[in-house]
Parts: structure tokens; C-alpha cells; sequence
């Protein structure tokens, strides 16, 4: 009883540990092009997990920090009607890759206040 108990310990460990090493699968990276979504900081208006202020875009309903262009490109990310204080429209195209947005472009359409 005490071998067929300490054997099944010992599985349990060996599962444990391969399943801590087994690398996980990078996800494709998924087009976008020319979809309307919504920009602003990431951290002040879509509450995500950073260091500073960041452009950020809500693609179907996630949002993702923008690569390939800065929060304050398109202005004072801290004035009135800035990325930092207001959500706004952009129709933007690039890729999903590594849970960031890759722009290639993106173009301001409105801005709420």
C-alpha cells in the first residue's frame, strides 16, 4: 500500500512539473484593417496594467497597448479632450501579435468629451 501511494505521489509531481515546463503556444498574429475601434490611454480610461501612460486600442471589446505610435502623436495626451481624459474613434489597421497592437496606421475620426 505504502509503494502504490509513494508511486502515485511521484506521478503526480512528475505531471505537475512537466506541465510548468511545457512552453506555451505564441498565438498567431491577427490582421486588422481599417476597423473603427476605440483609442485612449490605456492605464486612465481602458484600466490596464502599466507603467505610464499609454495609447491603447479596444479592438472587440479588449483593449491592447499600441506599438508604432505615442499617446501624445496625436496631441496633449493631457489636455482637455486628450487620450488621458476622454475615449475617442480612430479607424486604425496593423496586427494583434503577442497580446500588443502593431499600427500601421491610424486615423483619428472623433473624440468624445
Amino acid at each position: 500500500m505504502k509503494n502504490l501511494l509513494f508511486t502515485f505521489i511521484i506521478g503526480l509531481f512528475s505531471v505537475a512539473a512537466n506541465a510548468q515546463t511545457t512552453p506555451k503556444k505564441a498565438e498567431p498574429a491577427k490582421a486588422v484593417k481599417n476597423q473603427v475601434v476605440e483609442i485612449a490611454c490605456g492605464e486612465c480610461q481602458f484600466k490596464m496594467k502599466g507603467k505610464d501612460c499609454e495609447l491603447a486600442v479596444r479592438i472587440d471589446g479588449k483593449a491592447y497597448f499600441v506599438d508604432g505610435k505615442n499617446i501624445d502623436d496625436f496631441g496633449d495626451a493631457h489636455g482637455e479632450h486628450g487620450f488621458c481624459n476622454a475615449v475617442s474613434k480612430a479607424e486604425v489597421t496593423g496586427e494583434i501579435v503577442n497580446n500588443r497592437f502593431k499600427a500601421t496606421s491610424i486615423k483619428l475620426l472623433l473624440k468624445k468629451s
